[in-house]
């Protein structure tokens, strides 16, 4: 067969991993022949190709982001975008497509093999808030990239006796925040999932200070104060519709100081979670992952999602990998609370 093969949606170490993954066992194994789409759904939609072989995956194991480039190019929102995909993918004789993306990534993989695509998807998300897997690549380097930050923010928090607000990724899920904060020791740690009160956080501030030492408060970026809505950069929506997320943590970080009379600081830590090399976790699961998606593909397998379930790699349909988000369970968030304030 000739494959085609896309990453799609926000980049994260570990994409290359499955790419090299997929070409080196889909060449070596089985004599497929593979072709690179550019830049998500934009590369079949325009017949944007690039070659894929043996020799362009070599060296990309340990490198982030990816070589094909990514976009949130939603091809149904796109006039004729299925049949410019489906006439594209015929011009250059590819027979079917390997998707690694997220949540929108692999609702547009789903749509399309609903519409007669030969389709096999692979969860890639920092956020880890895929449905029937218990972890997606990416997630676990967002977590100790963040972790190594909150690190070091302990000791320059406490040398100036002040709070320190790190605002990190997650628009509904807080899975970041929630490892982040009890791997790094966070005092307070805020969640899309559970709208919190300022008063309350306020509280647990005071208390840290309470016992010589300078808080740190985690929060996802998509947290919501239980009488406010989200804050938001401005109102403009990408191509799946969501809006842009960011200054939960300035706004926070002002509302703490003004309630405690301490100097509360925000540190931002965005994109720095989705860049660099991947962890060890993050390159072994991206590769399982890759073997087992060409697996699929060559078995003709179509509209299935390579999972991992346990320690297993599994395969589920793509349908129910993306029918709901998996969110942080409110029992692991009282999991946490312990630590709060203290």
């Amino acid at each position: 067969m000739r494959i085609g093969v896309l990453t799609g949606g926000g980049d994260c170490p570990g994409l290359n991993a499955v790419i090299r993954a997929v070409v080196r066992k889909g060449v070596a194994s089985y004599g497929h022949e593979f072709v690179g789409f550019r830049d998500g759904w934009k590369g079949p939609l325009e017949g944007l190709s690039r070659p894929l072989g043996i020799a362009e995956v070599r060296g990309i194991l340990p490198r982030g982001g990816t070589i094909l480039g990514s976009s949130r190019t939603n091809p149904f929102k796109i006039e004729n975008g299925v049949e410019r995909i489906k006439e594209n993918l015929a011009a250059q004789g590819v027979d079917a497509l390997i998707a690694i993306g997220g949540e929108d990534t692999l609702g547009v993989a789903t749509k399309l093999h609903e519409l007669g695509v030969n389709v096999i998807g692979v969860p890639k998300t920092i956020d880890n808030d895929l449905g029937a897997t218990d972890y997606t690549f990416g997630f676990d380097t967002a977590v100790n990239i963040a972790m190594e930050a909150i690190d070091r923010l302990h000791t320059t928090a406490e040398s100036h006796h002040r709070t320190l607000v790190v605002e990190v990724m997650g628009r509904h899920a807080g899975w970041i925040a929630l490892h982040a904060g009890l791997a790094g020791g966070a005092n307070v740690i805020l969640l899309p999932e559970r709208n919190f009160d300022v008063e309350q956080v306020a509280g647990y501030v005071e208390k840290r200070f309470q016992h010589q030492y300078a808080p740190i408060v985690v929060v996802a970026e998509g947290a919501q104060p239980l009488e406010g809505q989200m804050v938001l950069q401005n109102q403009e929506l990408d191509a799946f519709g969501h809006v842009r997320l960011g200054g939960i943590g300035q706004w926070l970080a002002e509302q703490l100081e003004a309630k405690t009379g301490k100097e509360a600081r925000t540190v931002v830590l965005g994109h720095i979670q989705r860049g660099g090399t991947p962890t060890a976790f993050d390159r072994v699961l991206a590769t399982r992952l890759g073997l087992q998606a060409i697996d699929a593909a060559h078995e003709g397998d179509w509209g299935k999602m390579v999972a991992m379930q346990s320690t297993d790699i599994v395969r589920v349909p793509l349908a129910e990998a993306t029918r709901e988000l998996k969110t942080v369970p409110l029992e692991r968030y009282a999991e946490a609370e312990v630590f709060f304030g203290s």
